[in-house]
């Protein structure tokens, strides 16, 4: 597989300026330190100051430009969760099922131990409104999406919690097409010894962009992808990709600090209604 190019823009936020300064030394060191990327070039920008800001009023941006090959570059996302990525070359890659797998399988390990901590990412509108989904596709259907629509047919098993197995099926079906998948196979079990988990088994179809944020908001226990051999993937959708990933780490790690501006927010309408 090529190598690919990209600028990571890191946006660096704290309401103190000397922590701030101490935090993107941190990260221009680690950044110089990486063994399994070429950094090629760093700047950093000047620290702004926000007036109107009580909380997180000082920030800052860090842009690196680095190269390396798409598991290390995903990985490394993963590792400083850039605000935005910006793909300089090649246009487009060819990645095999096989590796495929592998980067996924990273990618969930990653994501596992970051949800232990701070919770779950897979959030949807109210499900009972929307339409059950169709769920399975004859064969000439799945090659003509395979083949024209540039789709993925893959399989995967992730643990979900719901309070039986008929509401789990009926539930995931809708969430896995809010999504964008268009689903083959579908089956809910009980899992061992447990009371509320349930186990998701699934054949669906998507683009490459829908895969990777699918695996990533529910870091599947197996995944299995049966065709195409050779999956086509292009600057754009690599670069999709990889800020899709960043802004769930975001989402997971600024959870606190979420929680601590609401609580802030309301104690001030409390205090002056």
């Amino acid at each position: 597989m090529e190598d690919i190019e990209v600028i990571f823009y890191i946006e660096a936020l704290s309401n103190e300026k000397k922590l701030l300064e101490r935090a993107i030394e941190a990260t221009v060191e680690s950044l110089k330190g990486e063994k399994s990327i070429e950094v090629k070039d760093i700047f950093v920008g000047e620290i702004l100051e926000e007036d109107d800001e009580e909380l997180l009023k000082y920030s800052g941006v860090i842009e690196a430009r680095i190269a390396g090959a798409f598991r290390e570059i995903a990985l490394a996302a993963l590792r400083y969760s850039p605000a935005i990525v910006e793909v300089l070359k090649p246009g487009k890659i060819e990645i095999t099922s096989q590796e495929l797998m592998n980067i996924m399988g990273d990618v969930a390990v990653f994501m596992a131990h970051l949800m232990a901590k701070f919770g779950g990412l897979a959030v949807y509108p109210k499900l009972e409104e929307m339409p059950e989904p169709k769920i399975g596709y004859s064969r000439d259907e799945i090659e003509s999406m395979i083949v024209e629509d540039r789709q993925i047919l893959y399989r995967f098993v992730a643990e979900i919690y719901d309070k039986d197995e008929e509401s789990a099926r009926i539930n995931m079906a809708k969430a896995l097409a809010y999504e964008g998948c268009k689903i083959n196979k579908l089956t809910i079990q009980r899992a061992p010894d447990a009371e509320k988990k349930l186990l998701l088994a699934a054949e669906v179809l998507s683009d490459f962009e829908t895969l990777f944020q699918l695996m990533v908001k529910y870091v599947p226990v197996a995944l299995s992808i049966m065709e195409p051999e050779i999956i086509d993937v292009t600057a754009g959708e690599i670069q999709n990709v990889l800020t899709d990933i960043s802004g769930f780490v975001q989402e997971l790690i600024t959870r606190p600090l979420k929680k601590q501006l609401m609580d802030k927010s309301n104690t001030t309408f409390k205090l002056n209604p």
